[in-house]
């Protein structure tokens, strides 16, 4: 495990988290299958939705070290995928946080608003084609795989998701088919949480250096994966019971699904960090 990265553990799964719950979101809004009533209320729980983007973008400052190294970074906006990065995730901080304010504060027109959110779409959608992209190195043949930008694409839809039908419920929301929807959706992507990790291990099994192997990096891989799994498996359990019982999901126990999800997103990304290895060193 890495968890000396825990900067970048922390950044990638909180920002690829956000991204995907505002994608399910502003389809939702789009296609206006949010009523008139609750979209007030959407907005409000959004909150949630951009303090985790906020945090991680301060814990991704933490790990270059000072604001101003952020800042230097910009400079190669274009040029390097990090830069891109960087210059992604303010962007959709910035279009979606000004959406989100002035919806909470009904200001501007509907049609600007609109607009906004559509730039924080595209800028949500880059920015997460430029963090893959940061980590497709193909001197780290454990990295440079499917499986990387297939990872990222799963805590996008297992973490997104799971916010979004808890942001939805704590809205109040009134849109009876997300109740069913959404918790298949997280099944379903949680599966293939459960296919891309046993892959992983195949990966793995076959990289080596002169000086170690890939399964070396990180030696309890079998019992962290278990781990991972297991809190997945949980968290998308309390996520289906309101299915399984025919009751209505509330916000606290979809918090707690939230919760076991977001923890096994981190274990995870503790893994993809800890099996970093160059080629032909160790």
């Amino acid at each position: 495990m890495a968890w000396h990265e825990w900067p970048l553990i922390l950044f990638t799964v909180m920002a690829q988290t956000a991204v995907g719950a505002f994608l399910i979101l502003s389809a939702l809004l789009l296609a206006r299958r949010i009523s008139a009533e609750t979209e007030p209320r959407l907005h409000r729980a959004m909150l949630g939705l951009w303090v985790l983007m906020g945090l991680g973008l301060v814990v991704s400052v933490m790990h270059l070290g000072s604001p101003l190294r952020a800042m230097n970074a910009l400079n190669m906006v274009g040029h390097s995928w990090l830069s891109n990065e960087i210059a992604g995730g303010m962007a959709f901080f910035a279009f979606g946080g000004l959406y989100w304010l002035l919806s909470v504060l009904d200001k501007g027109s509907e049609g600007g608003r609109r607009g906004l959110m559509l730039g924080a779409i595209l800028a949500g959608l880059f920015f997460m084609y430029a963090m893959i992209m940061v980590y497709m190195i193909d001197t780290v043949p454990t990295w440079y795989t499917g499986l990387t930008p297939a990872s990222f694409l799963l805590t996008m839809g297992v973490g997104g998701g799971a916010l979004a039908h808890l942001l939805l419920l704590a809205a109040r929301h009134d849109v009876a088919v997300a109740d069913t929807v959404l918790p298949v959706w997280g099944l379903l992507v949680a599966l293939g949480v459960a296919i891309a990790v046993m892959l992983l291990s195949l990966h793995l099994g076959g990289i080596e250096t002169s000086v170690t192997s890939a399964l070396a990096r990180v030696p309890d891989l079998a019992v962290t994966q278990s781990v991972r799994l297991v809190l997945l498996a949980a968290g998308v359990l309390l996520w289906l019971w309101p299915l399984f019982t025919k009751r209505t999901p509330t916000a606290a126990l979809m918090a707690a699904s939230f919760g076991f999800i977001l923890v096994s997103e981190l274990v995870g990304r503790g893994v993809f960090y800890g099996i970093h290895l160059t080629a032909g060193l160790g």
